[in-house]
């Protein structure tokens, strides 16, 4: 995973190229390996570059062989192999390979089938790229279709159209700017944006209504993370000690001999890091997991004034003031920087499951299971401001890349293809259930075939910001209300009229992203905001009388689900919305995607 930033449209390149190097530098925790840079006529590409697989050739930009055409790209194309060998099957000979990245397809793949390639061909991967094409003089800018890696595009008071992997690198540059939204393509000679693929959880309905059998699920899931331990320097696995991570660690562990793209597996034995403050539910759970594979553990403690220093550095890295982001993120971009100390440079990570699957506590309020998938969706299409940010700009701060095989394409299709009735948290018969039950019940083996202990296979969700300590976010509230001031709320709406804070916490760290980026520049704009209940859309909150009042991203926030739910007493502020006189979300802005 790397850092990208081009610029297009330029009179004349040469005297700008100082000029974007120093802008590039912005992204270099993304990519500190090395830097390249490809500055001729009209456009800029410049690349930070974080070597993942090819480490010794494969730095960008990237050329084909008469060097017309140019790519830079953050990402990992994991199916890439199979990709180049229906090349050469179509085209025998005619595609030559100069380095072993795995991105370099892409070029290659854009030089055969034209900006209809992301169309044409199945490109499994998390991938933002832009292509010049000097030949026609044109240019082309794509995304995932989850949005797992970040990329923004602005325009500049000379007319240039600018792409970067985070908004800091266009703060300065450009008169606007905003994300630039996942599944499309940009096509420079039509001027067009439009969607390159659309999957089957991309809108409610039709609800699926095929059952799948247990094993498929397991089958396809393995599947995916093995794609995913693609690597040629060591990597390791983020462990919770959820459900989540600890399948993920289980499945590496049985993979963890495997001979991994062009050398040996990096390290024999699979390496696990956690994090959490002192005796957090996360931390016992992790060590148990740990114990059970036999993997390398990396167990990290920190301290809530480590936390709390670390909140101004966390939002610029960000570009967020989202509080369940930033409160996830802080404790994983602490783990980051140990991390990379012990030289690892990739992890795989459990991002994805609880939206697939639907194993956020108040999924256990879903009326129906039109509306679970519904929110299903409505999920998944939001995690690009949210789960996936922080994934990957909590790791990336610190050169390291996150990996989500939750999110793999392949496997989305096959977990968002089933009845959604296996997913929900009550039985057929209406009885309660476990949360992601399907997926738990995939995996679930006793004796020598066991994935994870019962015990762990079967833990309640925990979200990450309570799971690394409950007394995080209470110590982080607390910390708010000695630095705002209630005249400081009293007046919120006034200096800051887009995505008023409405509690000293949403305060605090708007204040914190303000003193980055302006407050209320274009940056705000790009900030994912709605009201939530542990980590709901706007949508479900109305799904139970009971949540009103009470959203809060917090896992606790869900009375009468999580085991050490808030009390009766407990209410807030909602993030987007405020509050009315009786205590209710207005309703009429819920936001339906």
């Amino acid at each position: 995973m790397c850092g990208i930033l081009a610029l297009f449209g330029l009179q004349d390149a040469g005297p700008l190229r100082k000029q974007v190097v120093e802008a590039a530098k912005l992204l270099r925790h993304r990519g500190p390996d090395w830097s390249g840079v490809y500055c001729e006529g009209s456009s800029i590409i410049a690349h930070e570059c974080l070597a993942i697989v090819d480490p010794d050739s494969g730095d960008q930009p990237l050329f084909n062989e008469a060097k017309d055409i140019v790519l830079g790209v953050n990402g990992e194309i994991y199916n890439y192999t199979t990709l180049q060998d229906s090349l050469e099957e179509k085209v025998p000979g005619k595609h030559k390979f100069l380095t072993k990245s795995d991105c370099e397809v892409l070029l290659h793949l854009y030089a055969e089938d034209g900006i209809d390639f992301l169309s044409k061909n199945e490109v499994c991967g998390m991938y933002a790229f832009a292509i010049w094409d000097k030949k026609n003089n044109t240019y082309v800018v794509a995304r995932d279709p989850v949005g797992i890696i970040p990329l923004y595009i602005g325009w500049g008071s000379d007319g240039s159209v600018q792409v970067a992997s985070e908004l800091k690198a266009l703060h300065k540059a450009c008169e606007r700017y905003e994300e630039f939204p996942p599944g499309h393509v940009f096509d420079s000679k039509t001027g067009t944006r439009r969607p390159f693929y659309t999957p089957n959880w991309s809108k409610p309905t039709p609800v699926p209504s095929q059952e799948i059998a247990l094993h498929t699920l397991r089958e396809a899931f393995e599947k995916a993370v093995i794609s995913h331990m693609m690597s040629d320097v060591p990597y390791g696995v983020l462990l919770s000690g959820g459900l989540d991570s600890s399948l993920v660690a289980s499945i590496m562990s049985r993979n963890s001999q495997r001979r991994q793209h062009t050398g040996p597996a990096a390290w024999p034995q699979l390496h696990s890091f956690s994090i959490g403050l002192k005796g957090s539910p996360d931390l016992k759970a992790a060590k148990e997991v740990s114990n059970f594979l036999g993997t390398v553990h990396h167990e990290y403690v920190f301290t809530i004034e480590e936390a709390l220093d670390a909140l101004p550095d966390v939002i610029y890295h960000l570009e967020t003031f989202d509080v369940t982001t930033i409160r996830a993120s802080t404790p994983m971009y602490l783990m980051a920087r140990r991390i990379r100390a012990t030289g690892v440079k990739m992890v795989l990570s459990g991002e994805g499951a609880d939206e697939i699957f639907g194993g956020y506590l108040y999924f256990h309020k879903a009326p129906n299971k039109e509306e679970f998938h519904a929110e299903n969706c409505r999920k998944i299409g939001q995690l690009h401001l949210y789960d996936c940010l922080r994934a990957n700009k909590a790791m990336m701060a610190w050169g390291v890349e996150a990996r989500v095989p939750f999110l793999d394409r392949q496997f989305m299709e096959v977990a968002m293809g089933f009845n959604p009735v296996q997913k929900m948290c009550q039985d057929q018969a209406g009885k309660p259930r476990c949360e992601k039950w399907i997926l738990r019940k995939a995996f679930d083996f006793t004796g020598d075939r066991a994935y994870l202990p019962q015990e762990v296979l079967w833990r309640q969700k925990e979200q990450f910001s309570d799971g690394v300590g409950y007394s995080w976010i209470d110590s982080i509230k607390a910390h708010a209300e000695k630095l705002i001031t209630d005249q400081q709320m009293a007046t919120a709406e006034h200096r800051f009229p887009l995505k008023t804070p409405r509690t000293k916490e949403a305060y605090m760290f708007r204040q914190f992203f303000a003193s980055h980026f302006g407050d209320n520049s274009a940056a705000a704009s790009t900030v994912g905001w709605q009201d939530s209940i542990a980590c709901s859309s706007e949508v479900a909150l109305k799904w139970d009388k009971a949540f009103q009042g009470r959203a809060d991203a917090s896992g606790r926030a869900v009375a009468g689900v999580h085991v050490q739910a808030y009390d009766d007493k407990y209410k807030t502020a909602s993030q987007s919305s405020g509050t009315v006189s009786n205590g209710e979300p207005l309703a009429k802005k819920a936001r339906t995607s």
